[in-house]
């Protein structure tokens, strides 16, 4: 939990860094001393000027199973893509570095995600947690928890914790 709270400090401070992730994952993140986690591999980050990137040209090399539909169908990535990647994040930090969507291709996981299915919480996930996740995962990126919001949750839990 406290490497989590640690991630949440960077994807606060991106919006006035005027930056997008667009491939938060697991795979991406480096846990230091004192469980500091550093996000690497900016290889798919942008700068934004009005709060949307547009990606053009297809779907090369895009990560489908952390990406928002609105990413993968039109190509818009804002802050709140990411925070979708950061439900992903967080699916894969407590099923222990699982592959999400495991018995599903790329294919089959926009098509299920885009019928409605999400994944369910790994188990011994708190339930917190999986409120966290399903909130990340709404459809309509306007539903979807900002940073600051995620962040506020998860501090609340971990001092509940300590």
């Amino acid at each position: 939990m406290q490497s989590v709270m640690f991630l949440l400090f960077f994807p606060c401070l991106s919006h006035p860094l005027l930056c997008f992730l667009r491939d938060l994952a697991a795979r991406n993140c480096l846990v230091a001393e004192n469980n500091l986690v550093k996000i690497s591999d900016f290889g798919m980050s942008r700068e934004r000027d009005d709060g949307v990137y547009s990606a053009e040209g297809g779907l090369k090399q895009i990560p489908v199973k952390w990406t928002a539909p609105e990413a993968l169908y039109y190509g818009r990535y804002t802050t709140q893509s990411d925070v979708w990647s950061f439900g992903v994040l967080l699916w894969e930090t407590f099923s222990m570095g699982m592959t999400p969507y495991t018995s599903m291709n790329n294919q089959q996981t926009r098509d299920e995600v885009e019928k409605g299915y999400r994944m369910p919480a790994p188990q011994g996930c708190p339930v917190e947690i999986s409120r966290i996740m399903n909130n990340c995962w709404q459809y309509d990126p306007q539903n979807r928890p900002t940073f600051k919001k995620i962040r506020t949750e998860l501090c609340a839990m971990y001092n509940k914790m300590t």
